[in-house]
């Protein structure tokens, strides 16, 4: 009997210490694990690797955020992805413009990790249904 492949999760943020602390969190409730630090990378992990959903960080150097979740959701091949915004931009239109390219969360920093998994594991959810 094969055994169910671990969802992939891929931490896009420029800040270790979160990426470190997400990597635990989510490797701790089952989950196979990618980062990357600039969106450049993020968008190249994504061809290479198809993971089941992109944590991403709004503003990064290079590449922020808002244009890897453009690509993203132009791209046909992996606009299924679910896309949730993780950042420290907490105003109502940054939200909106987070829902507007097509993201299915937005988080906002300071965050509870645990909520995170939650929100990541009610996405992938959703995806299994669709």
């Amino acid at each position: 009997m094969e055994a169910t492949p671990k969802p992939r999760i891929l931490i896009v943020d420029d800040d270790p210490v979160i990426v470190r602390l997400l990597q635990i969190n989510f490797r701790l409730e089952g989950y196979e694990v990618d980062a990357a630090s600039r969106g450049e990378e993020a968008l190249l992990k994504v061809r290479e690797h198809r993971p089941d959903v992109v944590v991403l960080d709004v503003m990064m150097p290079g590449l922020d955020g808002w244009e890897v979740a453009r690509q993203l959701k132009a791209n046909p091949a992996v606009s299924h992805i679910p896309v949730i915004f993780l950042s420290a931009r907490a105003q109502d239109e940054d939200r909106q413009r987070g829902y507007a390219l097509g993201v299915d969360e937005y988080v906002t920093k300071p965050f509870d990790p645990a909520h995170l998994v939650e929100i990541v594991r009610r996405a992938l959810d959703r995806t299994k249904r669709a």
